[in-house]
């Protein structure tokens, strides 16, 4: 890359490194980091200024970035995409977000006797980052990582009703709404019309829409601006719950967790928006 895409100062800083040192790596991270809690969103420009790079080394970065599915975009603004953990996937147990989380899906797991689990929105997926199993309702297991289209499930309901109008459209315009149950919602108005329930109400319950026989409960977790950046959920079998026994014992729980998991977020350690 051209030396004149960068202030002098970062040039200055190149020359105090070995000769190893891949300096297009370097400006990619920082890229990265430029994004925080503080900072979610952010333009071309406050990248470049944060960064020290041009806008259009900024701007190359972002897009590839972008093209990679670790950056997100509206058009005008940049945020991280949930892809990013990948880079350092084996250091998440340790992260605010699952390490928070954790004990207060065991509490609630304990306390309705069902699994509970916590997501966040990875382009047309939920990807799980904790999970507390009280039993095998799925014929899949579900583990760290595992992924599920998020117009299927309670906890993509929720991710998706806690998106703006432009990231939503985004999403409907380019995710296939494959049936994979005949209870999947696969009509996009339909869906809309869902996801302003779930606004509405603040949760989402799901009836067998992912797997024929799977009922599931999911509220969102905020973070410290009111941006959803996770979902918490309940799952349980049609034979043992019905739809009035979710709304009338679980809902209540699940809502207090979720609750729960926001304060003690509040105040620990920052990280950076997952979903």
């Amino acid at each position: 890359m051209a030396s004149d895409e960068l202030d002098d100062s970062m040039d200055r800083d190149d020359t105090k490194r070995g000769a190893h040192h891949v300096q297009s790596l370097e400006r990619g991270l920082a890229v990265i980091k430029a994004f925080d809690a503080e900072h979610p969103l952010l333009t071309l420009s406050d990248v470049a200024r944060q960064t020290g790079l041009t806008r259009a080394a900024a701007r190359r970065f972002l897009l590839t970035l972008a093209d990679l599915g670790y950056v997100r975009t509206d058009g005008k603004h940049f945020s991280l995409a949930a892809k990013v953990l990948e880079l350092g996937y084996s250091y998440l147990s340790s992260m605010t977000l699952p390490e928070v989380a954790q004990p207060h899906l065991e509490q609630l797991s304990a306390e309705v006797h069902e699994s509970s689990s916590v997501s966040v929105l990875d382009g047309a997926d939920v990807v799980y980052i904790a999970r507390v199993a009280a039993s095998r309702i799925m014929t899949v297991s579900i583990n760290i990582g595992t992924r599920f289209p998020a117009y299927a499930t309670s906890m993509g309901h929720v991710l998706l009703a806690g998106l703006g109008t432009p990231e939503l459209d985004a999403y409907l315009d380019g995710t296939p709404l494959a049936p994979r149950t005949a209870h999947t919602l696969t009509d996009a108005a339909a869906l809309r019309a869902a996801l302003a329930e779930v606004r509405a109400q603040g949760y989402s319950i799901v009836d067998q829409e992912l797997e024929e026989g799977l009922r599931s409960v999911a509220a969102p977790v905020r973070d410290h601006s009111g941006t959803v950046v996770a979902a918490v959920n309940i799952s349980t079998h049609a034979s043992r719950r019905s739809m009035d026994s979710i709304r009338t014992e679980l809902v209540a729980p699940l809502l207090a967790a979720a609750g729960r998991i926001e304060r003690e977020l509040a105040v620990a350690t920052p990280v950076t928006r997952l979903g």
